[in-house]
């Protein structure tokens, strides 16, 4: 992508060529690429120029005044929109060019990729397991689930181990009924 400024290098206009001089020491301070498109001395350029830009961009008389900027064929804008930009930070957008790498732009692009895709895997998870177990949303127990307290399942798991061996039968046959006894008094 090569970004097409076109400008006037013999004006006699002190604010084009300040115009100008901003656009291109902005870009040189952002190293982007560009190319300088001369339209008082090529008169193909001053003629590309002036077809190429969009009929709602151009002033009443009809002649787009420099710098106008392009990408490649496609029309940035002039200077006042690229001012618009630069104030708002947004030169690269303007441009049509893909932020800096290490740019905040960048990170926030790249955060907002990473919470979209976060957010369809959860929801393509979720819509593919149709076996028992937790909601990955919410953490709770799904419907299909036994819902039996975590301690609940420890202290059966440790009662069990307890008896295993032992052949105390009456002993484990005792607990159990306390602990239908503590169920029935909650």
């Amino acid at each position: 992508m090569v970004i097409k400024v076109f400008l006037a290098s013999l004006s006699g206009s002190t604010a084009i060529k300040k115009k100008q001089q901003d656009v291109l020491g902005f870009l040189d301070a952002l190293k982007i690429e560009y190319a300088e498109m001369d339209i008082a001395s090529n008169e193909e350029n001053r003629m590309w120029m002036r077809e190429n830009v969009p009929g709602e961009k151009k002033p009443k008389n009809g002649i787009p005044l420099p710098p106008q900027i392009f990408n490649e064929e496609n029309y940035c804008g002039d200077y006042d929109t690229f001012f618009d930009a630069k104030e708002g930070n947004q030169v690269f957008e303007f441009l049509g060019l893909p932020p800096p790498p290490g740019s905040k732009k960048l990170e926030e692009k790249a955060s907002e990729i990473g919470e979209e895709a976060l957010i369809s895997s959860v929801e393509a998870v979720k819509e593919e397991s149709e076996e028992p177990g937790l909601n990955v949303l919410t953490e709770e127990p799904s419907d299909e689930t036994k819902k039996v307290p975590r301690e609940e399942e420890e202290e059966e798991e440790i009662k069990e181990e307890e008896y295993e061996g032992e052949g105390d039968e009456e002993a484990k046959e005792e607990d159990e009924g306390a602990d239908a006894e503590d169920e029935e008094d909650e």
